[in-house]
């Protein structure tokens, strides 16, 4: 993988974990280091599950975005339930 790809890959990782995190209900106590790497891994995963299905992966393709957000959505929502809260000590 190239740098432009690794780079390509974090900016589609912050927007993918951003849709995610606008779509789950309520605040998440997630970083946004987190967010970013659940994007990441929700944007392979998506690809993959759509590659799996055969559908065209090259370019943009609606259902692969649509798998991409959808995995983003269970990760945060999985991160959110089981990442340790921030705690509010004053």
């Amino acid at each position: 993988m190239t740098i432009g790809g690794i780079i390509t890959a974090i900016i589609f990782g912050a927007i993918i974990g951003a849709l995610g995190r606008l779509i789950v209900p309520g605040k998440q106590s997630m970083s946004i280091w987190l967010t970013v790497a659940v994007g990441i891994v929700a944007a392979f995963a998506g690809t993959g599950l759509a590659h799996l299905f055969d559908l065209k992966t090259d370019g943009w393709n609606f259902w692969e975005t649509i798998f991409q957000i959808a995995f983003a959505v269970v990760g945060v929502y999985l991160v959110a339930a089981f990442w340790p809260k921030k705690s509010s000590s004053h």
